[in-house]
């Protein structure tokens, strides 16, 4: 800290002249006492007034000691003046030391200005420590009109508030003031004023792009995380949007919490040498900065009490990133047990790669005996509880299409598992509870299931049989698909009793496949089908066609069979002749000619009639036909 030198300037013009050349453009002149401040030095950390009036005061300010006039600090400021000064064991006067003052040595430097009657300039960078400082040393109206809490209460209250990039910069430095900027209400009054700009209708802000919810997600992200957590409260009390608020958190959290852009792909690459596979993305950035982490899990803890209840407030990714960091820095379990419900709630969001949570050992861990379950990479535990919680709360709301939820759950439950059976020290059990956690209608196929299980006989090639077993039970052989089934029925890695199973299943399959094309094909299911082609149609309306003739040729020949009933109840001789005449016609109206009939005809009939009646035949018959 530069020290600044006061002195008092001599009668002759000259020599008044060159002392404001020596005090250069830093040089304040006040006619009335010929007093002049300049950038001159006395010790190293020291502020001496060298007048021909002594110094009577002393006062310490962090490292730096201001040598001053009591009376000047005393006619302004109420502290000062009731303040029983302790003597110094020097010849310099007295001496006050003033700790944890407001703004530090630079604004009690300002203030001395203005004691001495020099005006000072306010702007948002130094109003919040002045009026701070001004509150310690009680600089009120009693003492003098216009003093220090007057002057400074007035610019920012008509001058900062009314302005967002003013508001914002005053708040920012209320960041050093506590708790005093608490107390005076100006980290209040700042947050409101943020809060109403940012949530009215007609943005003013110059750096406010038009039609944009989110332009000031950016300022308010740069605040501490309690003023952060001030403004929060405040917009929410303004009736903003729950997406909104939860936006705005995630921004912030991704400029605070660097973890959270970094995610896990998998497990790649394993190293099967290892006796222990003790697993951390952050492993060196944790002992870099092991302070640090403190500031880290209050961060997390701050912005889990803060998001928005509403299940769309922010998305399932967000809470599994913000899930990992609380484990890595260790907070505590009844916030990682809100974060679990809380995802179960969204789970089917969820990708495979966000459930990829690593498993963080503490020091406590580290000296516990090693098994294979405390050596896993992934920590299957957190899934698991996350899917119970998913289950119990999927119960309670069953109104809400839980078989598209289970659908996806299975879905996203059988990816997770192909993932984590790459680990060498994933056991068979925990492997088993994941697969059987869902109930055994959820999955609709189990090839997701089957390739999971495949993936982990291929990882422990060392399973006995009896395991083998153990592990196939867990997969439904008649949910295969077709495919499924053909590579399952060739798979070395099944036992053999599973491998019976499929291929009874894959015959069944087939058979049932053939069966459906014989039923195409013989048109048991052809109203059924609704893309028939027009051949089909035509073929169909010709099938009609025929069994309407059918049905008039049957109608026909009962009338035949009853006209020849009746010919043969009336067969007299006095009638035989005309009988006979319609009998042939009749017959030939058929095209039938029946031997057998023709000769009972002439056998009947006499010679002569007959061959004077079939002269007249002819003609008949062909108008009959």
């Amino acid at each position: 800290m530069k020290p600044l030198q006061v002195t008092q300037a001599q009668q002759d013009p000259q020599s008044h002249t060159d002392c404001i050349d020596q005090a250069s453009d830093k040089s304040i002149v006040v006619p009335n006492k010929h007093v002049t401040i300049a950038d001159s030095f006395k010790g190293e950390h020291s502020w001496f007034i060298t007048t021909h009036i002594p110094t009577d005061f002393s006062i310490q300010v962090q490292e730096t000691t201001y040598n001053v006039h009591k009376f000047p600090l005393i006619s302004k400021c109420g502290y000062l003046g009731r303040l029983e000064v302790q003597p110094l064991i020097s010849n310099s006067g007295k001496e006050l030391n003033l700790e944890n003052f407001p703004g530090g040595s630079k604004t009690f430097e300002t203030i001395l200005k203005f004691c001495y009657g020099f005006p000072i300039d306010f702007n948002p960078e130094n109003v919040a420590a002045l009026r701070c400082a001004a509150e310690f040393l009680e600089m009120t109206e009693e003492l003098e009109d216009g003093n220090l809490i007057s002057k400074s209460e007035a610019f920012l209250t008509f001058v900062v508030l009314a302005s967002w990039k003013d508001t914002i910069t005053v708040l920012k430095s209320c960041e050093t003031l506590s708790p005093w900027a608490e107390n005076l209400q100006i980290v209040r009054r700042c947050c409101d004023s943020i809060a109403w700009k940012a949530t009215k209708d007609e943005l003013t802000c110059e750096d406010a792009a038009p039609n944009q919810e989110t332009w000031w997600f950016n300022d308010v992200a740069d605040f501490r995380i309690d003023h952060f957590m001030r403004i929060i409260s405040a917009i929410r009390a303004k009736g903003t949007k729950p997406e909104i608020i939860g936006k705005c958190i995630m921004q912030y959290a991704k400029r605070w919490l660097p973890g959270m852009d970094m995610e896990l792909e998998g497990i790649r690459g394993y190293g099967h040498g290892k006796s222990s596979l003790e697993f951390s993305i952050f492993t060196g950035r944790k002992k870099e900065s092991t302070g640090h982490s403190k500031d880290q899990r209050t961060i997390i803890e701050n912005l889990v009490s803060i998001i928005p209840p509403q299940q769309g407030a922010v998305s399932c990714k967000f809470l599994l990133q913000i899930l990992k960091l609380a484990r890595m820095y260790s907070v505590s379990q009844a916030l990682t047990s809100y974060l679990e419900k809380r995802i179960s709630t969204v789970l089917e969001d969820a990708e495979v790669n966000d459930l990829l949570i690593p498993r963080y050992q503490n020091e406590e861990m580290a000296n516990m005996p090693n098994s294979s379950d405390e050596c896993t990479m992934h920590d299957v535990d957190v899934v698991q509880r996350i899917v119970e919680y998913f289950l119990m709360h999927e119960q309670q709301q069953m109104q809400q299409q839980p078989k598209l939820a289970r659908f996806n759950i299975s879905r996203l439950l059988d990816n997770y598992l192909a993932e984590i059976s790459r680990d060498p020290n994933l056991s068979i059990t925990k492997f088993q509870v994941l697969a059987e956690l869902l109930p055994e209608n959820t999955r609709t196929c189990d090839d997701g299931l089957y390739r999971a299980i495949d993936t982990y006989l291929k990882t422990h090639p060392s399973l006995t049989e009896h395991d083998r077993r153990r592990l196939c039970k867990t997969m439904n052989c008649e949910k295969l698909s077709l495919d499924g089934c053909t590579h399952a029925a060739q798979n070395d890695r099944l036992p053999l009793r599973t491998v019976v199973q499929v291929l009874f299943s894959e015959q069944v399959k087939m058979r049932a496949a053939m069966q459906e094309k014989e039923q195409e094909q013989s048109g048991i299911n052809s109203e059924q089908d609704e893309n028939q082609t027009s051949a089909s149609m035509d073929i169909k309306t010709l099938k009609s066609e025929l069994e309407h003739v059918k049905s008039k040729m049957i109608e026909l020949q009962k009338d035949y069979f009853e006209l020849q009933r009746e010919y043969e109840k009336l067969n007299k001789p006095k009638n035989s002749t005309g009988w006979s005449l319609n009998w042939r016609k009749i017959k030939n109206s058929f095209h039938v000619k029946p031997a057998g009939d023709e000769i009972g005809d002439e056998q009947d009939v006499p010679k002569s009639p007959e061959s004077v009646q079939q002269k007249g035949t002819p003609r008949r018959r062909t108008s009959m036909s």
